[in-house]
């Protein structure tokens, strides 16, 4: 018979899948950053490169809260989102529209890491680790301040360049 899993279990589960995804978006973000064209968008990519070593840190202080060794699990959605961001700078490679298209996948990462900060938040409140909340928090809040960024530069260059081309 399996044991009974807790939301403390699922709080692990989560964070380990979170974990894994910031792996990976630190790996991809180079790529992007090398990919766009505008110089606003490349170095918005690296600066966010640097925020996300910083949110990895934070998680690995959240494993440390729990006593595990931090530990990612593949994260499936996560590989899709990059996936897919992959294929854009193939499809869009040189276009007018890459940048748009960079931006989209970055904004689909962004969202993803938003909801999975916000409940973690809401568990770690609910199972009394009240020492990951600022942590956690401080991830969610960098995660929404890039997402707005992202908007902004596609609002105000990325979308118009790539409309010209049509």
């Amino acid at each position: 018979m399996a044991t009974e899993k807790t939301l403390d279990d699922l709080f692990l589960d989560t964070l380990k899948d979170i974990y894994y995804a910031e792996k990976q978006i630190l790996k991809a973000l180079p790529k992007m950053a090398r990919a766009a064209q505008s110089e606003e968008g490349k170095q918005g990519f690296l600066h966010h490169r640097d925020e996300t070593q910083g949110q990895i840190e934070r998680l690995e202080e959240v494993f440390e809260l729990l006593g595990k060794a931090p530990r990612g699990k593949t994260c499936e959605a996560i590989q899709g989102i990059i996936a897919e961001a992959e294929e854009i700078m193939e499809s869009f490679k040189a276009t007018p529209a890459l940048d748009a298209g960079l931006i989209s996948s970055a904004q689909a990462v962004e969202h993803y890491e938003i909801a999975r900060y916000g409940t973690l938040i809401a568990w770690a409140k609910q199972i009394g680790l009240d020492k990951a909340v600022p942590l956690l928090q401080a991830n969610l809040e960098e995660e929404a301040a890039t997402d707005k960024k992202l908007t902004k530069l596609a609002e105000t260059s990325a979308n118009a360049k790539a409309k010209k081309a049509a």
